[in-house]
């Protein structure tokens, strides 16, 4: 019999929750994420919880419980608990009713293994009851322990119910697989056009977690054996991606991840903030450290030293102490030091002296600064 962990279940919010749950007799089990994570001794984001109750008796136990609960999203069985300031999410058993390749129409059930069989993943179709007992109606402890990813049931079945389920099964496998289950690579190859019909935000996301893991490598190698990458990024460029994980002193961003796998920057529906930065990232390809440090900060000129190194232009020794150097050193002087120019005069004079001050290391005094800048100025030449 395999259990969670202790300090798992030791842990007063979930026990009121379930003891909530329970006491009329209803059943109530931690479910996916927090079941796989917790056995692989990895840190647990979020607890889910799956009952055989209705939503509406779900939320008459919480409320005799004196737990606040939220129909955060009842129609489709989930409700939030709120136990000692923290949500859970329990959500009904279920059974898909149809499908179309992105969302399904759902019954609710009493039924577990009628819910085990509407998840994706055997490792993520695993539940624990209230003494941390594990159940396991998948197969997917096995799975689990192998690091064997696996979808529930056939996988051309799974992944014709939900085209995100392609992407979903890549950034698994870069974070939690050694193995993939070589009928779930077929079954992605086969589909992998029916990622067309996922919204461009969507797979950004996915591409995101899947870039944020420890080692993504294997996994985007994996997407351009199947022509999944392709479908996504049809410029994308794993060779340099892979160099850059081999350059990386430490387990690094996802962004600058992305620029090494795309040339250019890929519409994929990112944050007006995450945009910005990697076009910065692929417009300052070919800057120096020193401009890098002193346009881009520290952040974004490390990312731009690494991608740099990728590209096979290896990193001084040094190369951390001038990043910090250079985005440390604003330009000493200011416009009105330039008087009386103006307009596109000012202009040249004010990037004459940037050009200046990045090409000394950030050396040049002001007085020397000022004078290449108003020659600049004067001459548009």
């Amino acid at each position: 019999m395999t259990r969670l962990p202790a300090h798992v279940m030791d842990d007063a919010a979930l026990m009121r929750v379930l003891d909530a749950l329970t006491a009329q007799g209803d059943r109530a089990l931690l479910v996916g994420g927090a079941v796989r994570n917790a056995l692989l001794g990895q840190p647990i984001d979020d607890i889910d919880i799956a009952t055989d109750a209705p939503p509406l008796r779900t939320l008459a136990l919480a409320r005799a419980a004196g737990l606040r609960a939220v129909p955060t999203g009842i129609d489709h069985g989930t409700v939030t608990l709120v136990a000692h300031g923290r949500g859970f999410e329990v959500t009904t058993f279920r059974r898909d009713v149809e499908t179309d390749g992105r969302h399904a129409v759902v019954a609710f059930s009493t039924d577990l293994a009628e819910d085990a069989a509407r998840r994706d993943f055997t490792m993520n179709a695993l539940y624990a009851d209230r003494d941390g007992t594990v159940i396991d109606p998948m197969g997917g402890l096995p799975d689990l322990a192998a690091r064997r990813l696996r979808f529930v049931g056939d996988p051309d079945a799974r992944i014709a119910e939900d085209y995100l389920r392609i992407l979903r099964f890549f950034r698994f496998f870069a974070r939690y697989g050694q193995q993939a289950d070589p009928a779930a690579v077929a079954a992605c190859a086969a589909h992998r056009d029916g990622l067309s019909r996922i919204a461009r935000e969507r797979i950004g996301a996915e591409l995101k977690k899947l870039l944020a893991a420890p080692n993504p490598g294997p996994a985007v190698g994996l997407m351009a054996q199947t022509g999944v990458l392709a479908v996504l990024l049809p410029d994308a460029t794993p060779d340099r991606l892979a160099a850059l994980l081999a350059a990386e002193p430490a387990p690094g961003g996802w962004l600058r991840r992305l620029a090494a796998l795309c040339p250019a920057t890929p519409d994929l529906r990112l944050s007006r903030a995450d945009q910005r930065a990697l076009t910065a990232l692929h417009r300052a390809r070919g800057w120096s450290l020193d401009e890098a440090a002193f346009r881009m900060g520290a952040d974004l000129a490390t990312d731009h030293a690494l991608l740099a190194a990728a590209d096979g232009h290896p990193l001084p020794a040094d190369w951390q102490a001038r990043i910090a150097r250079g985005a440390d050193a604003p330009l000493p002087i200011a416009a009105a030091d330039l008087a009386p120019l103006q307009g596109p005069a000012l202009g040249r004079a004010l990037k004459a002296a940037e050009a200046a001050w990045i090409a000394s290391a950030f050396t040049l005094p002001a007085p020397a600064l000022i004078d290449a800048a108003l020659m600049a100025g004067k001459d548009p030449t």
